[in-house]
């Protein structure tokens, strides 16, 4: 675990001793997560285990989180009057962001009202919601090295950016999007068209905005989770986990694995990024800080204020999982970053179009060593809708990293 003290004019946002209610009582502080997926489902979980009575909130009834939380709300949550409505009726301690299409400018205003606290902060919330706000933040406001890049509105206004700069290969996503949808290289004119309505149905907007961003050269990318938590001198301070490799198709998480082996000077300049824009953003809980790394040179690319897909496999590795980490940053209480053993995950997709679907295999995908299975409980089936993941540890990251290949591919989805 690595831990930066704060700067000087740092100032404690929570007190360092925490009081916490009893679920479904007077003294409930309750917790309300705005999108209910698989991973907010896992901070729900790391929440009741600390006695917190919890709200899961997602467009969709019968979401992961929903089944496992105290209440369940089903709202369109980019719906300002739908989203204010709910949170003065069920006036929770905490809002927690798990997604990005989120009416975040009524958040500010409540959190500005003195209404609802929202993690880490609601400024944050609407400046990671999409990549514009973000990646100007990144690169114009703090200097931080990332890849070149150019908006754009349509089709043309893509095809000038490229010839007035960004060249091939490029990347194509829309600013609004979540998993990787909408995302594509585009290595040739011929691709642009396709690109551009890649994009467009990718988008959380109709007609929406995207970001063309210059190729880098990288050897591989790493997810820095990065914690904000409170100390015991009520300050907050910084806590880095070991960093985390993965693979994406089509900007799509397929596996991961911890710890990503990288020079010390990456990992030095890597933890530098990741605390200036954490510290930028503010509050309190734990963000994924996605980067590109060669040699030992480090871009920035994203960052999300909430747990990340491919820290899936902290379930497996770290004395507290990203789940338990983010409960407990947002709580007021101590965290531990520490690495147990070296593990990974490979995602288990859906592979058909069901309504209701049955998993076999999985006594098969747990008798390969050293592995366990998490099945999501989505309601719906899509050919690649994430449905599980196969976790596995070993002493190296390689035989991890193959034990859960094979354990996911022993579990099939059938629809009934």
């Amino acid at each position: 675990m690595t831990t930066t003290p704060p700067p000087p004019s740092s100032s404690p946002t929570a007190p360092a001793s925490v009081s916490l209610g009893t679920p479904n009582s007077a003294a409930a502080r309750p917790v309300m997560l705005l999108g209910s997926g698989e991973l907010g489902k896992e901070v729900l979980i790391a929440l009741q285990r600390l006695g917190v009575e919890t709200i899961a909130v997602d467009r969709y009834e019968g979401a992961p989180g929903q089944q496992v939380a105290h209440h369940a709300r089903t709202i369109a949550m980019n719906d300002p009057d739908e989203l204010r409505a709910l949170i003065l009726r069920d006036r929770p301690a905490l809002v927690v962001p798990e997604i990005e299409a989120i009416a975040t400018l009524t958040l500010e205003a409540l959190e500005a009202e003195g209404i609802v606290r929202v993690i880490p902060t609601a400024r944050a919330a609407r400046l990671t919601m999409d990549r514009e706000g973000i990646r100007r933040l990144a690169a114009e406001t703090l200097g931080l090295p990332t890849s070149p890049y150019v908006f754009a509105d349509s089709l043309v206004e893509l095809q000038s950016a490229i010839d007035g700069g960004i060249g091939y290969p490029c990347i194509v996503k829309p600013v609004m999007s979540s998993s990787g949808k909408g995302q594509s290289k585009i290595d040739g004119s011929e691709d642009v068209a396709a690109a551009w309505q890649y994009a467009m149905d990718g988008g959380r907007v109709s007609g929406g905005r995207i970001i063309v961003e210059g190729f880098v050269d990288f050897d591989y990318e790493i997810t820095q989770l990065t914690v904000r938590a409170i100390g015991a001198d009520g300050a907050i301070h910084t806590h880095f986990c070991e960093p985390i490799g993965h693979v994406q198709v089509h900007g799509d998480y397929i596996e991961s694995w911890q710890p990503q082996p990288m020079s010390a000077e990456a990992l030095l300049r890597a933890r530098a990024i990741a605390k200036a824009v954490t510290d930028d953003l503010g509050g309190q809980g734990l963000f994924g800080v996605e980067l590109f790394v060669k040699g030992d040179h480090v871009w920035f690319s994203e960052v999300s204020p909430r747990p990340h897909d491919t820290g899936l496999v902290t379930l497996v590795t770290q004395a507290q999982s990203e789940f338990e980490l983010h409960a407990r940053a947002i709580l007021g209480l101590p965290v531990d970053t520490s690495l147990r053993v070296p593990g990974a995950s490979a995602v288990i997709y859906g592979g058909v179009e069901a309504d209701a679907v049955v998993f076999e295999g999985v006594a098969d995908a747990l008798r390969v060593p050293q592995t366990d299975i998490r099945l999501f409980g989505k309601p719906q089936s899509f050919v690649r809708r994430r449905m599980g993941v196969a976790l596995a540890h070993d002493t190296d990251v390689e035989t991890a990293r193959a034990r859960a290949k094979e354990a996911a591919s022993k579990v099939t989805v059938r629809a009934v």
